[in-house]
């Protein structure tokens, strides 16, 4: 394990294991999930896990000032771990976080203080996060995003924004799973 991940490891499981156990297991499974795309992802392998794993501390009681998790989590990382700029702008905008932003109205905030990685590492995380259950078993974006949308009913804000970025997070797990397919066609 690289120096990167294993102090994510250490953040992450020191954030959210004990407040929240759920959402620590959530984050391992996510981390596993990077792990499986890694030939993909090059060298930007370990620089994925760790955002894998860090991507849902936002939640952390101790973290959450807005109420959106990604920002706090962002925010959090940047200004009292000083996490590399990567990681920190890959958990901000995780998983289309741009939509729910912009429905708490924090759009702005969100993009004027953390800039977008490529998109095959922004694809790739939301690809990560959205083929894994609450609980950090392997799912798939169909059965994630109706789990989401049942859990926070489909009139909350979390219900309307999941079902608005469903096309994007179908359309990101397409992606991730056609460069998977590239990969293995390529000759050794």
């Amino acid at each position: 394990m690289s120096e990167l991940t294993e102090w994510a490891y250490h953040l992450a499981e020191s954030l959210l294991a004990e407040p929240l156990p759920r959402r620590w297991q959530h984050c391992l499974g996510v981390a596993e999930r990077a792990r499986t795309i890694a030939p993909i992802l090059g060298q930007d392998a370990e620089l994925m896990e760790a955002a894998a794993v860090l991507h849902d501390i936002g939640y952390s009681p101790d973290l959450a000032k807005t109420g959106f998790h990604p920002l706090d989590g962002a925010r959090y990382l940047r200004d009292v771990a000083n996490a590399d700029a990567r990681v920190v702008n890959l958990v901000a905008h995780h998983s289309c976080a741009w939509m729910e932003a912009e429905a708490r109205g924090l759009r702005e905030d969100l993009e004027g203080e953390f800039p977008l990685e490529g998109a095959h590492l922004n694809d790739a995380l939301c690809y990560c996060d959205m083929n894994t259950t609450p609980d950090g078993a392997p799912t798939n974006p169909v059965d994630r995003v109706n789990e989401i949308a049942g859990r926070y009913g489909p009139d909350s804000l979390i219900g309307k924004f999941i079902r608005r970025a469903e096309p994007e997070i179908l359309a990101c797990t397409s992606r991730v799973l056609e460069r998977i397919a590239h990969a293995k066609r390529q000759p050794m």
